[in-house]
């Protein structure tokens, strides 16, 4: 048996046998076309790990006649780079894969880019991180195609699977397995979309079954062991991760529940709680805001009950307090109309701060003319409390409107004043 994992042997050796990613290299797609016609064009594969980025790299090198390197920038340098661009003088032209290519630093991309731009070498970078935040403008520009990779559907692993079980050169197909279509199916969904942790679960499984004879007894009570949280992925600091708390906010936002309670299963399960906890404060405010004003607090409380309990009790507040958020009437009026408070101020439009409202609590005050204040409390008005007209912006800003009330929830309450006060206003002009 060759000592080579699985997931190697059975990587794709022609762009024909890819798995998967059929819009990105389906037989259909111009990449396809234009690998089968010989023209290779410098790319960037993007995608979380085992969807296929270095398996598309290596069946593309395998399916033309160019030379073809593959380097990490986790454990390659300069010293790497310059071979590379020394079998170019010798080959006039390589394909160099450059796997998690956002880990060369800016002066190590920038060596890179002559050479690509000549033609000299065919760049395929592969990264798990989103290559508009992490690799250099410059590569990008010179990579005609960036490309986003997504999981490989269950079929997909399926069929993955099968072709790993019958191939007797590569594969397993040489052994003698007891396993049924119900089991393959259960470890392609323990695989969650990653081709490479499917053909690991496959092997695992297999060495791990009783033996009877010659034959591999495969048990549902081992696959259900070694795929037991075969579904979390997610650096803490990755895209991935981001992704994730992006998909929970969008999803309290749009009052999904089920959706919303996933994501936040998946976030939990990452263990970062910290992370969790502050973005849902923030979609308190940010989402539902004054349509439900107590949700902020009742958020707030949740998260502190979290923090004191920890995971995985933490974990029943936070239920909580994001089924109230996705089951709310829901309002971002009030942080809009700061942001375009903010715009203003940051694009210069501002004015005089009236004198009336300059702090006048100190000797001098009125020698420098702050003075004329009213106070509304002197002026009570109905159930509201005390209103009096005066002008509160500057005199270059009157009658700026920043607040547009939503009528959703507690706001349609609140905008009902908002709405009788702006007519006071035009009642006192």
């Amino acid at each position: 048996m060759n000592g080579e994992p699985l997931a190697f042997r059975m990587r794709p050796k022609t762009i024909d046998e890819v798995v998967g990613q059929k819009d990105i290299i389906g037989e259909k797609t111009s990449l396809y076309k234009m690998i089968k016609n010989g023209y290779v064009p410098s790319m960037l594969l993007y995608g979380e790990p085992g969807v296929g980025k270095t398996s598309i790299a290596f069946a593309i090198a395998g399916t033309t006649s160019i030379p073809f390197i593959a380097l990490n920038a986790t454990t390659a340098g300069k010293k790497d780079v310059e071979a590379v661009v020394e079998e170019t003088r010798l080959t006039g032209k390589v394909i160099l894969f450059l796997d998690e290519i956002h880990r060369f630093n800016k002066a190590q991309q920038d060596y890179l880019l002559p050479h690509v731009e000549r033609g000299d070498i065919i760049l395929i970078g592969a990264t798990t991180e989103n290559p508009f935040h992490d690799v250099n403008p410059a590569i990008r520009s010179r990579c005609g195609q960036i490309k986003q990779l997504t999981r490989l559907t269950v079929d997909d692993i399926e069929l993955l699977l099968q072709r790993a079980l019958k191939d007797e050169k590569n594969g397993l197909g040489m052994m003698s397995i007891q396993i049924s279509e119900e089991q393959v199916k259960k470890i392609a969904y323990g695989a969650n979309g990653d081709a490479r942790k499917s053909l690991t679960l496959l092997e695992s499984i297999v060495y791990s079954s009783t033996k009877e004879g010659d034959t591999y007894i495969v048990e549902d009570s081992i696959i259900n062991d070694l795929t037991g949280n075969a579904g979390v992925y997610g650096d803490k600091k990755g895209t991935h991760f981001y992704n994730l708390l992006s998909s929970l906010q969008k999803s309290i936002r749009g009052s999904d529940v089920d959706a919303a309670l996933y994501y936040l299963a998946h976030l939990l399960e990452t263990g970062d709680l910290v992370a969790v906890n502050r973005r849902l404060v923030v979609i308190a405010y940010e989402d539902i805001g004054l349509a439900n004003t107590s949700v902020g607090n009742n958020v707030l409380s949740a998260v502190i009950a979290s923090e004191r309990l920890g995971l995985p009790e933490a974990r029943i507040p936070l239920s909580v307090a994001v089924v109230e958020m996705c089951l709310s009437s829901k309002s971002n009026s009030a942080y809009k109309a700061l942001d375009m408070a903010i715009t203003d101020v940051r694009t210069g439009k501002v004015g005089e701060i009236p004198m009336h409202l300059r702090d006048g609590h100190y000797a001098g005050s009125k020698v420098l003319g702050h003075v004329g204040y009213k106070y509304p409390h002197d002026h009570p008005i109905g159930t509201f409390g005390g209103w009096v007209q005066q002008e509160y912006l500057p005199s270059n800003l009157k009658g700026t409107k920043y607040y547009e009330p939503t009528e959703a929830g507690e706001e349609k309450r609140l905008s009902a004043i908002y709405y009788k006060l702006e007519q006071f206003k035009k009642n006192n002009q």
